[in-house]
């Protein structure tokens, strides 16, 4: 069972694109979930780093 604390993010991506990304997670030690995830994270890590910290609101506890 998902965790519904966390949101969920379906990708459409075609086979290419899906089996690269499962072959340098594998080799990389990662899900590919996991690599999607390490990349978004030095995606944000990189913006922040050069236009500031992205401030939060989590309009979901409202």
């Amino acid at each position: 069972m998902r965790n519904k604390k966390y949101k969920h993010l379906g990708l459409h991506i075609d086979p290419e694109l899906h089996y690269k990304l499962h072959y340098i997670s594998q080799y990389e030690g990662r899900s590919a979930n996991g690599q999607v995830l390490y990349l978004i994270r030095k995606c944000i890590r990189e913006f922040e780093s050069k236009e500031g910290i992205i401030p939060f609101e989590n309009k979901d506890e409202e």
